[in-house]
């Protein structure tokens, strides 16, 4: 980690700066409380200032929500006619809200009980901060907004995520995208299994949480594998295949993507919309150039029995969005020596796609999440292919 510098009644101080996003240090910091109005710290914060609160906590969270109003007061203009143009303007908008709002910091100190939060009426924020940062090693300091996505994270941990295909909870920890989108889990709970499939070998490519690794579990597979880049989703998966009394049969290995051998099925849940990723948990929507789908589809068939299949589980919003062409997706298929088997479909059920304030909501009401079954293209491997009904 880095270091943060200020001054601090007349003396100049210092502590380890934190930030899961990669934002460096700032330059100038400003040592701030209950004084400061919220109109001064948006100006200051959108001048690049950071502003180190000594006050309350609970005033400490009024003042970012009303840094949030403010940002949020001018209103972009959006190109309805150009659905990039729109799209890379919200991700800029977004990217300027995340900047100015992640200029009020506030201090992390460590003691014997572990991390606390260095403001009056401070919530507890050990077991939150040990489970997202691990044991402390000294004082910190960390954008509020970050920390508070920290405790969000703890109780949706704690909580867990109700996944009907499993009639049972998926805990996602801190950093790991939450199976909170059912309808790609339902896909992979009710396809059609291939015929070699058996009681045989399935991976699944990018298991962040291990939902789909448990669902294919359940399907009655001996093995599954799972496979992530991210060691928070290993964690993850191999703690939920735990909780689940799956831990005999899924093997949560990694980091990287493809394990070595073959199967019978391969599933992979990559990121839909081919763009930059802002923080760890963007990672699970955002693939820079889609480099994980391509990975993919150029590996499979090297990684198939003789008619095994490969399961992509592949939203269209970036069809919607103009960042990707159907077309395309199918060329790629084509030229990895894979031929679509069939398709199911599937609306979105979560409420963005109803929000027509969302700017974005053209593309969001007409997406469809497909799982396409691939198999090896009868110029390479030959095998029986299971063909199923819409």
């Amino acid at each position: 980690m880095s270091t943060i510098r200020w001054t601090e009644t007349d003396t100049p101080r210092s502590a380890r700066w934190h930030s899961e996003n990669g934002t460096p240090p700032p330059r100038r910091v400003l040592v701030v409380d209950e004084g400061l109005n919220a109109a001064t710290a948006h100006r200051l914060a959108c001048e690049g200032t950071a502003l180190l609160w000594r006050g309350d906590f609970p005033r400490a969270r009024r003042l970012l929500e009303a840094l949030g109003r403010r940002v949020d007061r001018k209103p972009a203009r959006w190109g309805e006619d150009e659905p990039a143009a729109s799209f890379h303007l919200h991700r800029r908008t977004r990217g300027h809200r995340a900047r100015v709002l992640g200029k009020l910091l506030v201090p992390v100190d460590a003691d014997a009980g572990g991390h606390r939060l260095d403001v009056p009426r401070a919530p507890d924020v050990r077991r939150a901060c040990a489970e997202a940062y691990g044991p402390p090693s000294g004082p910190v300091v960390v954008a509020l907004a970050e920390l508070l996505g920290v405790l969000g994270a703890h109780q949706w941990r704690t909580k867990g995520v109700h996944v009907p295909a499993l009639g049972a909870r998926i805990h996602p920890h801190y950093g790991v995208f939450s199976p909170v989108r059912g309808e790609y889990v339902d896909l992979v709970a009710r396809a059609p299994l291939p015929v070699s499939a058996g009681r045989g070998t399935a991976y699944d490519l990018g298991t962040g949480t291990g939902v789909l690794a448990a669902v294919l579990a359940r399907r009655g597979f001996d093995r599954v594998v799972a496979t992530d880049i991210s060691p928070r989703a290993l964690d993850c998966a191999r703690d939920n295949a735990r909780r689940l009394h799956l831990a005999d049969r899924v093997d949560v290995l990694g980091p990287g993507l493809f394990p070595d051998g073959r199967a019978d099925l391969v599933v992979c849940n990559p990121p839909w919309v081919p763009a930059r990723p802002t923080s760890a948990l963007e990672r699970g929507v955002y693939d820079p150039g889609g480099g994980m789908l391509h990975e993919f589809l150029a590996r499979l068939a090297a990684h198939l029995v003789p008619g095994g299949e490969g399961w992509l589980v592949l939203s269209d919003l970036a069809e919607h969005l103009g960042l990707r062409t159907r077309a395309d997706l199918l060329a790629r298929v084509a030229a990895a020596g894979l031929r679509v088997v069939d398709r199911i479909d599937t609306r979105p059920r979560h409420s963005r796609a109803r929000d027509t304030a969302d700017p974005l909501h053209p593309a969001r009401a007409a997406e469809v999440t497909s799982l396409w079954r691939l198999a090896v293209d009868r110029g390479g491997a030959p095998g029986p292919v299971h063909r199923s009904g819409r």
